[in-house]
């Protein structure tokens, strides 16, 4: 049974048909003791960092990521997987992913101007191979963003995308990943993606 977090900032309608698309069980809700017991969770987030952070049972995701069951952070839910954004002011994230979050500037290195939010369809590129990208080929998912997170050079890094900086686009390390475009409107590599994630979650299950 996947969980989908409400915490009063999720996109929790679209990612909820994503997922009934794909003819998996899930349930939203915000009581820990449902959260707690999902075989998997599914972080959304639509909005401003601070505010999510403000709003989010912390210490029940957490806990739940401790248990080493699979959490999927996507658009805002997978910046707050990192360390800190500064979004309205230096805030601390879940530290679940090492790294921080950033507005793009807006402004080449050449000095020329660029429109922030990054918005639109953006083609992924695979950097290291991961369960959420098994039998997958590069294609275009659909971003809405003005803050990224830049994890070049690090281990959690699995896709990228090219937006006059590096944006990690795909990150995961163990049970936890994160998606900054929003799958659900992704059409087919967004389903894909999704429907890895919920294989991920089956495998997992297995073993436990």
């Amino acid at each position: 049974m996947i969980g989908i977090v409400d915490y009063g900032m999720g996109n929790l309608f679209s990612v909820s048909k994503a997922i009934e698309r794909l003819r998996a069980d899930f349930f939203i809700s915000s009581e820990k003791k449902d959260l707690l017991g999902a075989d998997a969770l599914i972080l959304p987030g639509v909005g401003s960092f601070r505010d999510a952070m403000e709003r989010l049972q912390v210490n029940t995701i957490k806990e739940f990521a401790a248990s080493g069951k699979p959490l999927l952070g996507i658009c805002l839910g997978m910046q707050l997987l990192f360390e800190n954004s500064d979004e309205n002011g230096l805030t601390e994230g879940l530290g679940l992913l090492p790294g921080s979050v950033r507005r793009f500037s807006g402004r080449t290195p050449e000095g020329k101007s660029y429109k922030v939010p990054h918005m639109g369809w953006n083609r992924l590129e695979f950097v290291k191979s991961s369960p959420m990208l098994k039998n997958l080929d590069e294609d275009y998912v659909y971003f809405v963003h003005s803050y990224f997170v830049n994890a070049e050079n690090s281990d959690v890094l699995l896709a990228k995308a090219d937006y006059h900086e590096q944006v990690s686009a795909v990150v995961g390390r163990d049970n936890i990943f994160g998606m900054q475009f929003h799958p659900e409107k992704s059409s087919r590599l967004g389903m894909a993606l999704l429907n890895n994630f919920l294989q991920i979650v089956e495998e997992r299950k297995a073993v436990r």
